[in-house]
């Protein structure tokens, strides 16, 4: 196992230790968040990583699809006012949360790094923000988790659908994918909630809700 010291990309905290390894890179982990991440000297270029979200099926017709993402959308409507306006962060190659949504009366902007890469839907205010399967692929996931919270209106929500790290993580199938590069648990979830000053709620392993509270703006 190599023993070189990697500031965790979440919370900064600079005594990470080594968590794993894998055929082709190593994982580190956070005593302070939870986090376990790949350093960035193992990340896959933007290329590979275009490639490897290119072949993602998904649509309304993939009933297995609509229903994984109704793990999140139906606990999220209970704290959504009528006629909500959202954002999909990450929506991907053929974006499905926002019919939904739509379907259900609430209006949703997206944005994607590699398939919308819109800028200008960070200029507005939001009651709530949904990304699915996105955090564990993230960079820079502190910063890009400030951006959208500054896009929340008082008593906005923040929906993150992400797998939970598991303890057999040696022969876990999610770290397997290159591309994801940060594992969560829910001990790093309320990492990120009291960091935001935040109510977390999990629905079930695999889902939380961050909402901000009253007079947060």
């Amino acid at each position: 196992m190599e023993k070189k010291n990697f500031h965790c990309p979440l919370c900064k905290n600079k005594k990470t230790t080594p968590f794993a390894k894998g055929e082709n890179r190593y994982y580190y982990h956070c005593p302070y968040c939870d986090l376990v991440f790949v350093p960035s000297c193992y990340f896959v270029s933007h290329e590979e990583e275009k490639a490897k979200y290119d072949h993602h099926q998904n649509s309304l017709d993939n009933t297995g699809y609509v229903n994984f993402l109704n793990r999140l959308l139906i606990p999220l409507q209970e704290y959504l006012p009528k006629d909500a306006r959202g954002l999909d962060f990450g929506c991907g190659p053929g974006p499905t949360l926002h019919l939904l949504m739509e379907k259900a009366g609430y209006s949703m902007k997206l944005y994607d790094y590699f398939y919308a890469p819109d800028q200008t839907v960070f200029a507005q205010k939001y009651d709530f923000i949904t990304s699915t399967e996105v955090i564990e692929h993230l960079h820079h996931p502190l910063e890009e988790l400030e951006k959208l919270w500054a896009c929340l209106k008082e008593n906005g929500v923040l929906g993150l659908m992400t797998a939970f790290r598991v303890e057999d993580f040696a022969n876990w199938y999610y770290k397997r994918d290159l591309t994801h590069i940060a594992f969560y648990t829910p001990k790093t979830l309320q990492w990120i909630a009291d960091y935001f000053d935040a109510e977390l709620i999990i629905p079930q392993s695999g889902v939380a809700i961050l909402r901000k509270k009253a007079g947060h703006i």
